[in-house]
């Protein structure tokens, strides 16, 4: 199903120039805490969603808990990946991060700064540092502004001169793979799902991110254009010297690009680890139901029963104890009772499940890494 995707064809961009890498030389948005101090901390991070009640409710409020304590740590330099059914709190929790959803509670810190702390640093500045990638790659971009425009935009408003930003536009448009003569003067409607989405990596990085949040960025794309974009993140990472956060339902394009991943169901972590530790021994029994629910042409891996049956519980009134248990196969009836805590794994550092009866192993053959089969192309799509 799959072939190399290092193998996919991907307008080669043209090298960073050192005014590109920061706003300024100047500024301070270089690292300040050192290697080992993590680019982000997330700690009970919660939103609940008030809303009216209805006849049946007989006028009381209640809540959707979308997010409900998340708590996880971004390294410098490496790509976590979130997963999860559609439902369970990946993009808010995204948007939590980027404050375009004020959190109820919980704490965010950027390279050891409290955000929006009393001696921490301002949502505005946060900005700076942490840009995200939208999944609707045309409802993204302002269609009465050109492409160049739509990208200098930023910089502008930062305080950055209108010529220099045009400049950092242009550079920009040949960093992802399209050429400013083709490109600059048109507008997102001109624009194929993939070139659009490149513009969108690239109005990202104008205002020099050490932090880019990827929200189903590739999820709309075509298969072929979808391993260009990835190939382009990539190397854009190791150029730019980036850090990721890649949320995606797709588990193979997950493991690929990867360090390590974080699944969460109805608003909660249920496991986190390294992506080798994840996809080769998962601990949890709905990341194992995820893993096996993944649709392959080798014959050991078929099942005949789907891996995970019915629908996530009501996120307004979720199951008490493990808010898995309800479709879990191995639960008990401590499961009810008490809420599992994420716990370390014996056996690999860094992997950590929230059960109280953890799978041993994985029932699954260990997996190699994806494969994605592209066309060979001239020109970025």
């Amino acid at each position: 199903m799959f072939a190399r995707l290092k193998n996919a064809a991907v307008a080669k961009p043209v090298s960073v120039d050192d005014g590109l890498r920061l706003l300024d030389k100047q500024d301070d948005r270089r690292d300040r805490g050192g290697p080992a101090q993590p680019m982000l901390i997330v700690r009970d991070l919660k939103k609940h969603f008030e809303i009216g009640g209805g006849a049946l409710l007989r006028g009381q409020k209640t809540a959707v808990r979308a997010v409900d304590g998340v708590s996880f740590e971004v390294a410098k330099g490496e790509t976590l990946g979130i997963v999860g059914e559609s439902g369970c709190g990946k993009s808010t929790t995204a948007r939590l991060l980027m404050h375009l959803i004020e959190p109820d509670s919980g704490s965010l810190i950027f390279d050891g700064d409290e955000v929006a702390g009393v001696r921490g640093i301002s949502v505005r500045d946060l900005r700076l540092h942490m840009q995200m990638v939208f999944q609707d790659s045309y409802a993204s971009l302002n269609p009465r502004l050109t492409i160049a425009d739509s990208i200098a935009f930023g910089p502008a408003v930062a305080g950055m001169a209108r010529t220099q930003a045009r400049h950092r536009a242009l550079s920009l448009l040949r960093m992802v793979g399209l050429e400013p003569g083709t490109f600059a003067q048109r507008y997102p409607h001109e624009l194929s799902g993939g070139q659009r989405q490149r513009v969108n990596i690239a109005r990202a990085l104008a205002m020099g991110p050490r932090l880019l949040i990827l929200d189903e960025s590739v999820s709309a794309l075509d298969k072929s254009v979808e391993a260009q974009v990835l190939n382009l993140l990539r190397q854009l990472k190791r150029e730019l010297g980036l850090t990721y956060l890649f949320i995606s339902h797709d588990l193979n394009v997950v493991q690929y690009v990867s360090d390590r991943v974080l699944v969460m169901y109805l608003g909660q972590v249920v496991e986190s680890g390294p992506v080798d530790a994840i996809y080769g021994g998962a601990r949890h029994p709905y990341t194992a139901a995820l893993l096996a629910s993944r649709p392959s042409m080798d014959p050991r891996r078929r099942v005949t029963q789907p891996p995970l049956s019915g629908d996530p519980p009501n996120p307004i009134d979720p199951p008490s104890g493990c808010r898995f248990r309800t479709r879990c196969p191995r639960a008990q009836e401590r499961c009810a009772q008490e809420v599992p805590l994420l716990m370390p794994s014996p056996d690999v550092e860094g992997h950590m499940a929230a059960c109280h009866f953890p799978l041993t192993q994985s029932r699954m053959p260990r997996v190699a890494t994806p494969r994605i089969t592209t066309p060979h192309a001239s020109a970025a799509a």
